[in-house]
């Protein structure tokens, strides 16, 4: 039986995200190190503090704040760019197509919330890190899936990107509704006017994807003044930018040209700038509080119970079928590995406990732990899980 493989838009954006995946890995090894290192630990952490501009309304511009709130909204601009292609003419524009990952994805994003909340039950002010688990770094996860090569056949790898993909438009509605507290009205009703003025664009068929970056910075420097997690101008500005049915639409230009970008520099620069956990002073029983012990667990045991549960059930409750061609312990393995939230994860934990260095340390320590334990499991299952039978790998 031939199955059917990813298309040329989502085969270009696997490969990305692939080799994204690698450098991804070799940048938060160095945060680790750099933080560390006796040598280098003290101007690691200066460096990330150096004032480097004015104040735009949180006070001064620093290296930390510019990775996090600026460059970082360039990552929400092309998460916001694949959604809405996959979601107008891709693998996930029509509801049969849908089903299954919207049902692995939720699944996926409230177990690990449950088990988070579970774990921290006696810690009422450790409740804003409810969120931090529940999403997946999809450039880790198919950074795995191509060094396992013919062990991740195509219709894994599919199924693994359309459910982050869905899980990343879940982790977008949760910044902008769980971290906003808060909201100036006069700066979020001026955002809203530029997104008239996009739509306008857009109903007027503008194709230069000027106006539209231009009214995007414009949209940026509003929703950080306005209380709402600035990334999101990113995701809003997507939404505003036009697709075609060529391939030389204003959204796929956009996208194809922020790709390597975001993959090579900016995701790698923010692992840098927020992998980097000094160990100096601290025991090994600080895996075991409930801050990182509860992030870890909803990282590893919740991705791996909410998305392998929900397939199973849907499959049962002949809701949707699980991938074509997959065994039940391949597609264990791509749960397991769904459970590496690295990116994302350290971005909600940022936003959770904002004022908190201390517990801000802990939600590195257990991001890592168990996206570390996610992806060793992972790997392991599909390295050795056998292939079905009577089955070839179309990539």
């Amino acid at each position: 039986m031939t199955r059917r493989g990813p298309g040329p838009a989502l085969r270009d954006f696997l490969a990305n995200e692939a080799a994204g995946g690698i450098v991804l890995i070799a940048a938060a090894a160095l945060a680790m190190l750099a933080a560390n290192l006796p040598a280098t630990a003290h101007a690691y952490f200066e460096f990330l503090h150096i004032v480097t501009g004015p104040d735009l309304g949180h006070g001064p511009m620093d290296v930390h704040l510019w990775i996090n709130d600026a460059l970082m909204a360039l990552f929400f601009l092309l998460v916001g760019l694949e959604i809405k292609r996959e979601f107008i003419g891709g693998e996930l524009a029509s509801w049969e197509q849908r089903r299954l990952p919207v049902i692995a994805a939720a699944a996926g994003m409230l177990a690990p919330a449950a088990i988070y909340l579970a774990v921290t039950a006696g810690h009422p002010d450790l409740r804003p890190g409810w969120a931090i688990p529940s999403a997946t770094d999809i450039a880790f996860a198919v950074g795995l899936l191509a060094l396992l090569g013919r062990h991740a056949p195509a219709p894994l790898r599919l199924f693994l990107t359309t459910v982050a993909i869905v899980d990343d438009l879940g982790s977008v509605a949760i910044i902008a509704l769980a971290y906003t507290a808060h909201i100036d009205t006069l700066m979020l009703g001026g955002a809203a006017l530029v997104l008239v003025l996009m739509h306008i664009l857009g109903k007027s068929r503008v194709r230069r994807l000027w106006p539209y970056l231009l009214l995007g910075l414009v949209l940026w420097l509003l929703i950080f003044r306005s209380g709402v997690h600035a990334t999101i101008a990113g995701v809003a500005t997507a939404m505003m930018i036009p697709v075609g049915d060529d391939t030389d639409s204003p959204l796929r230009r956009l996208e194809h040209a922020l790709h390597p970008w975001v993959a090579f520099a900016i995701v790698p620069l923010f692992a840098f700038a927020n992998a980097g956990v000094s160990f100096a002073g601290m025991s090994p029983a600080i895996l075991l509080a409930p801050l990182p012990a509860g992030v870890a667990a909803g990282l590893f045991f919740g991705k791996q119970l909410g998305i392998f549960g929900g397939v199973w059930l849907a499959e049962k409750l002949h809701i949707a079928r699980r991938p074509e061609g997959a065994t039940w312990l391949q597609l264990y393995g791509v749960a397991l590995l769904a459970g590496i939230g690295f990116t994302m994860s350290l971005f909600i934990g940022g936003l959770a406990f904002p004022r908190d260095a201390g517990l801000v340390d802990q939600v590195r320590l257990g991001v890592l732990g168990g996206s570390l334990a996610a992806a060793l499991a992972g790997f392991a299952v599909l390295r050795f899980a056998p292939a079905p039978r009577g089955t070839s790998d179309q990539a």
